[in-house]
């Protein structure tokens, strides 16, 4: 079927209690994982070193913008943000380190490959997935490798649809009953597709396809670490939802060496308040 295929300021004490507690439901329902999709117990360091560093932001943390009030969902309100209200999860931001969950952070055109990386990365995840739970997507973004068909599920008793736009590989708008699935491969894609729901207008995720495994999702304190990289000169590109690329050099990507079993830290990327899309 296809081919390979806002915050409105409050005291800082009401509005930080509030931020940690939706960011710890947030994080912990979305299982942003800390780092890539290879751990390095797994990829044998010999000409390949570690990449890390840490997305951070930059002043007062925002209180969470509230998506449907509980239980005043516009459609399907006894499934859609029945027992909690569903909030955005645009920009996760850790009260705590200030640090920011779900940037994605991938090499930009990789000088060199590590065919092991890719062995094991199938090996342990054979496929990706992306559910449907109370009217969220989960994960809400995921890199995946472009052998890795991804399976997309519904776990609610209600309808949804389906719907993607791409640049490479075809798009799609289709029905997804209760209890459906489909399976689609993707080919790798220059931008992160925004997956979507018609009928429930607040969901949608990303999802990042590539052609090699060198890429990561920044965790609860926003750090990451991409494990498995040929030594030499790599430039990393760190994107995330509200601002666009993060990084010098921007798409192309920010000049990184790694050296031969060695971690290298590559620093902290910061946002600012004055860097975010329609607030």
């Amino acid at each position: 079927m296809f081919r390979r295929s806002t915050f409105l300021l409050r005291p800082l004490a009401m509005a930080t209690g509030l931020a940690s507690l939706v960011f710890a439901a947030r994080t912990a329902d979305a299982a942003i994982p800390p780092v890539g999709p290879v751990s390095s117990a797994i990829i044998g360091q010999g000409s390949y070193g570690t990449i890390k560093g840490r997305v951070v932001w930059e002043g007062d943390v925002p209180t969470p913008k509230v998506l449907v009030e509980e239980g005043k969902a516009s459609k399907d309100p006894e499934v859609c943000g029945a027992k909690q209200p569903i909030l955005s999860q645009e920009l996760l931001i850790d009260p705590k380190t200030k640090g920011i969950a779900g940037a994605l952070v991938y090499l930009s055109k990789p000088n060199g490959t590590n065919p092991e990386a890719v062995k094991a990365l199938l090996s342990k995840n054979p496929k990706a997935v992306l559910d449907q739970k109370g009217c969220e997507f989960f994960p809400y973004i995921q890199g995946i490798y472009k052998d890795q068909p991804l399976e997309i599920k519904s776990s609610d008793s209600v309808n949804h649809n389906i719907r993607y736009t791409c640049f490479t590989n075809p798009s799609l708008n289709q029905m997804l009953g209760v209890g459906g699935h489909l399976e689609v491969k993707f080919e790798a894609e220059r931008r992160p597709i925004m997956v979507a729901c018609d009928i429930h207008p607040w969901m949608k995720a990303y999802v990042a396809v590539f052609d090699h495994p060198f890429y990561a999702v920044s965790g609860k304190d926003g750090s990451f670490e991409i494990h498995g990289v040929p030594a030499g000169a790599q430039n990393l590109v760190v994107w995330q939802e509200k601002v666009g690329w993060i990084n010098p050099g921007k798409a192309k990507g920010a000049p990184v060496t790694v050296a031969a079993g060695e971690a290298v830290d590559a620093g902290e990327f910061k946002i600012e308040p004055s860097q975010i899309k329609n607030p």
